[in-house]
């Protein structure tokens, strides 16, 4: 039995910066609130959990998807309640065309921290990539609920609007 990591997706600096997230006027301010809210989601007071996470990252890095899904699948087994474990094995699935398996744990990762607007993003490429154009609005709407200037969700939902005959 694996003592569980620090679920750092229920940090209490986290609501401060969700607030002021929604609250700013220009991406420019967005930008480093996001930045923030990504290092904390990064944090885990696990040594092993960390290890892996930097070793999936690392070869998230220079391409090598093999290392990093073998390094974020034994993460989410030793760290299942770390959101952000679950979000990096769901970007490479989504990278290697594994786009169910990506659902899966962009599923598990929103269940864990449902403000994670980089999943909910992610969900929004997925569901572009299975020409679902609906549900690729939805979740880039949704994204862009949490995170109001987020450039590439905003792209989309506005491209697939048009597409689809709504207004922007």
């Amino acid at each position: 039995m694996f003592a569980p990591a620090r679920a750092d997706q229920n940090n209490s600096r986290l609501g401060e910066l969700f607030a002021r997230l929604g609250e700013v006027p220009s991406p420019i301010e967005a930008v480093p609130i996001e930045a923030q809210i990504w290092a904390i989601w990064l944090e885990t007071s696990d040594q092993a959990a960390a290890s892996l996470l930097q070793t999936g990252l690392d070869a998230m890095r220079v391409n090598d998807h093999h290392a990093a899904l073998q390094a974020f699948d034994r993460l989410v087994t030793i760290a299942p309640d770390f959101a952000e474990g679950w979000n990096k094995r769901a970007t490479i699935h989504y990278l290697v065309g594994n786009f169910e398996q990506s659902l899966d744990d962009i599923a598990t990762t929103i269940t864990l921290e449902p403000r994670h607007f980089g999943a909910l993003s992610g969900r929004g490429l997925v569901y572009l990539n299975l020409n679902d154009l609906k549900l690729a609005l939805v979740s880039f709407e949704a994204a862009l609920a949490i995170s109001p200037h987020m450039v590439g969700p905003r792209v989309n939902a506005e491209a697939i609007r048009r597409i689809l005959g709504e207004e922007i």
